[in-house]
This record gives C-alpha cells, structure tokens and sequence, in this order.
C-alpha cells in the first residue's frame, strides 16, 4: 500500500471521528450550563466603555 491509500484511508476513517468528535465536544463545552455568565461577560466587552469619545470638530479647540 502506497502512502497516499494509507493517509486516504486514515483520513476518511479515523481523522473524520477523531474531529467529529471534537465538534461534538465543542459544542457541549460551550452551551454547558455554568457557562452563561462568561458568555454574557464576553458580549458586553464593548459597552464597557464609560466615557464618550470627543466629536472630531470639537479636537481642533475650534
């Protein structure tokens, strides 16, 4: 058996539940119970800014 069957067949058997079962694990990681507040923590990074930036026309001292 050349190189190229021997990857083809690992890929197409072995790889493929290998990753399969790495999007599985993923997904269940990421919707498990505990993890709402950092997922809510995440989504306001940007509104976490609490000062207003100056309006362009205003920098000049104009």
């Amino acid at each position: 058996m050349d190189t190229y069957s021997f990857l083809r067949e690992l890929a197409d058997s072995w790889v493929l539940l290998a990753l399969t079962c790495f999007f599985i694990g993923t997904i269940v990681w990421s919707f498990r119970p505990g993890s709402r507040k950092t997922h809510e923590d995440t989504a306001d990074i940007p509104f976490r800014n609490e000062t207003i930036p100056t309006p362009p026309e205003q920098e000049d001292g104009k």
